[in-house]
């Protein structure tokens, strides 16, 4: 797919603050500061000069409070000043940042997806139903918070799209032309479901690591048709397999009697015998001998 024109892509880079075992171990050092400056303006030593200062202590452990965020493994915070991206902190554990930084958490695990069963046409026209499973996740967090409106609800719609789409190449099943369909070649079918899957979704930061069809069937308006032409042609395979094979018992039958010599038999009866033996073969019934007590040639 192309890109469209006129649009500025995010891309992710990193950034984040410090490690939060600092400004942790600040915390209580500006709560005994404060205590202590309220303390001596109380008693008189330092009046509102320490009031102030104790207000301002106060204040500053606030501040160092709101700077504090923890990211677990495959989790990311994404970094804003004043709506501008500024980056990308992907480092675990507690960390700590300027408290007028915006701070922004986007998960970077792997996500797994059935779609709904959706009722597309395939490449002859019929209907049928059809549905997907898709591994994804986040690759570049900055396209996902700053290019799509939302990234979860732009993948899934992008799945129902593809889904479409990949549906209308292939036939159910197979035809005299001998093309990939999508009941016999599921894993082509998923192959392309993922190339066209992940051209739709490379605007919204995201890889698409495995794509495979779930759910495929007739759909019910047609299926009760496409079930008896299904039973026809697996009658007619078999029918033709059984003549192949009566065939050649025949063939043999006739080789090994005319090497044996065990009897001579003219065109005629060759033909008759040829008849019984592929009746007997060939027949859907188990088939009542009738015993000649005469002879052959009578």
């Amino acid at each position: 797919m192309s890109d469209a024109p006129n649009i500025n892509r995010s891309t992710e880079r990193a950034y984040g603050g410090i490690g939060g075992g600092l400004p942790l171990l600040s915390l209580p050092l500006l709560v005994v500061a404060a205590f202590w400056a309220f303390s001596t303006a109380v008693a008189g030593a330092t009046g509102f000069a320490g009031v102030a200062l104790g207000m301002t202590l106060i204040v500053l452990f606030l501040l160092v409070s709101c700077g504090f965020y923890a990211l677990q493994p495959n989790e990311a915070y994404s970094i804003t000043l004043f709506g501008t991206y500024v980056g990308t902190d992907r480092r675990t554990g507690l960390r700590w940042v300027l408290p007028w930084y915006g701070r922004k958490k986007i998960s970077l695990r792997v996500r797994n997806v059935t779609s709904e069963t959706l009722k597309v046409n395939d490449k002859r026209g019929n209907p049928v139903e059809i549905a997907a499973n898709i591994v994804w996740r986040v690759s570049d967090t900055a396209q996902a918070l700053f290019d799509v409106d939302d990234y979860v609800a732009f993948v899934n719609i992008q799945i129902e799209t593809a889904l479409r789409e990949t549906a209308s190449h292939y036939a159910y099943d197979h035809d005299d032309s001998g093309e990939p369909t999508l009941r016999a070649d599921a894993d082509q079918v998923g192959e392309r479901l993922r190339t066209d899957l992940r051209g739709r979704t490379a605007v919204a930061g995201v890889s698409i690591d495995e794509t495979h069809l779930m759910h495929l069937a007739y759909a019910p308006e047609i299926a009760g048709s496409m079930l008896k032409r299904q039973q026809a042609e697996a009658v007619l395979s078999a029918r033709r397999t059984i003549v192949a094979g009566a065939v050649g018992m025949v063939e043999n039958a006739l080789q090994q009697l005319s090497e044996r010599e065990v009897v001579v038999l003219d065109d005629e009866r060759k033909a008759a015998m040829v008849s019984n033996l592929l009746v007997v073969l060939c027949a859907d019934r188990e088939v009542q001998p009738v015993v000649n007590t005469g002879t052959l040639y009578g």
